[in-house]
């Protein structure tokens, strides 16, 4: 078989795979109206099983192409570490002791802050929050982030604007937020070993741009909607002291062990294990635990890797023929449509790079990872968690879009013109 007709179809699925993600809330009108296979639309029309989905659909076309050996070869050749980390970090993270811990500190973070009713606290959830996912990673702080705006904000009769602004800005700051550390973001993970770029490196390159930009988006979308804001109740959240120390001990003990060993499978995912056996033991110190969404978003996620494995082929020569400034821009618009991750490590198999393109690629991966839900990484945990808050439990790709390119374009100025 000529190996372009299996490339290019691998291309093609992907373009689909695309197009699905915009059409979601047809499959859930499509629910409505043709009840009797009702299960199938509602299947078809979450946005975290699609990649998963045409994933399958490729792997069953390699099958019919090049044969169940190379099909099982490919499937087996892939690195599913993210998924399975996010799938943990989402778990984790989300238990009751680690967010009433996150609530605490965002609330001390608030009160130092002089602004009325819950503008405070939003403030501090869209700033504090992705700028401490270059400690404890983006995934983290996208789980953690997504879950203090959902009962702060989202539990409340606000505008679909509001809503839609939030996202917007808490995928742009997640995603430039973790440039402070070589670890904590995906995309610089990918790069980092292998061009030698330590804790100095990433905050004299990046940390205090980023900084700046999640400030200044926070700050902007804070006084956008400060009046609807204002009207809102804030719930000042008391120390975690109503658990037991020795839990909120060995949740962060838990936690940071899924932080450290997040390259390491087998390690973390033990430790999730054990969670959920701790979980399972004592129920009274736990809420529902976010199994569902964590499993849906890593089926997102080793989808994305499944299909991503054959765009090599054209995002390769791509990337080659662009010089520092043009594959800022060109990052930043491919992110949309790829995983930054992915984006990032095609660049680190090329040689001879110099230093301006290096910071350009990473630089551009980071700034158009808010763009979509499959730009970043910890995008559909995010995604997973806020849904529900909006109309048809469905957030759609154009309108994160559209509230995503004014933090943006707030990244591209800090990152092009400092």
């Amino acid at each position: 078989m000529n190996p372009a007709v299996l490339q290019w179809s691998g291309a093609a699925i992907f373009i689909v795979a695309i197009m699905h993600t915009f059409s979601t809330s047809w499959f859930q009108r499509l629910a409505h109206a043709r009840p009797a296979h009702a299960g199938m639309w509602h299947l078809l029309g979450e946005v975290e099983v699609v990649f998963g989905f045409w994933a399958i659909v490729l792997v069953a076309v390699m099958f019919v192409l090049a044969g169940r050996g190379t099909a099982i070869e490919y499937v087996d050749s892939r690195d599913y570490t993210e998924p399975m980390f996010v799938f943990a970090i989402l778990v984790v993270a989300g238990s009751r002791a680690v967010l009433a811990m996150a609530r605490y500190l965002v609330d001390a973070v608030a009160r130092a802050m002089p602004l009325r009713g819950l503008s405070n606290i939003y403030l501090a959830t869209l700033a504090f929050v992705p700028l401490l996912g270059s400690l404890i990673t983006e995934p983290a702080a996208m789980t953690l982030a997504a879950l203090l705006l959902r009962e702060q904000l989202m539990r409340h009769p606000v505008s679909t604007r509001l809503k839609y602004a939030t996202v917007g800005v808490l995928f742009v700051n997640v995603s430039i937020g973790g440039t402070l550390t070589p670890f904590a973001a995906p995309p610089v993970l990918m790069v980092a070993s292998k061009w030698n770029w330590g804790f100095t490196d990433m905050v004299m390159l990046f940390g205090w741009k980023s900084a700046l930009a999640v400030v200044i988006n926070a700050v902007g979308v804070t006084l956008l909607f400060r009046r609807e804001l204002a009207r809102l109740p804030a719930d000042t959240q008391a120390p975690p002291s109503t658990l037991p120390r020795w839990v909120l001990a060995l949740h962060v003990v838990l936690l940071a062990g899924v932080v450290v060993f997040s390259h390491h499978p087998p390690l973390f995912m033990g430790l999730l294990l054990l969670f959920l056996g701790f979980a399972t033991a004592y129920p009274q110190f736990q809420d529902r635990l976010l199994l569902r969404e964590g499993l849906l978003v890593a089926f997102f996620l080793a989808g994305l890797v499944v299909l991503g494995g054959q765009q090599q082929w054209w995002l390769d020569p791509l990337l080659r023929g662009m010089d520092a400034t043009t594959v800022y821009f060109g990052a930043t618009v491919l992110t949309a449509v790829t995983d930054n991750a992915a984006l990032t490590y095609l660049a680190s198999q090329v040689e001879g790079l110099s230093d301006p393109f290096k910071y350009a690629v990473v630089a551009g991966a980071v700034t158009g990872g808010g763009l979509t839900v499959i730009a970043n990484a910890p995008n559909p945990a995010g995604y997973a968690i806020l849904r529900g808050s909006f109309d048809d439990e469905a957030i759609r790709p154009l309108g994160l879009l559209a509230a995503a390119l004014l933090p943006t374009l707030t990244a591209v100025a800090v990152f092009q013109l400092l």
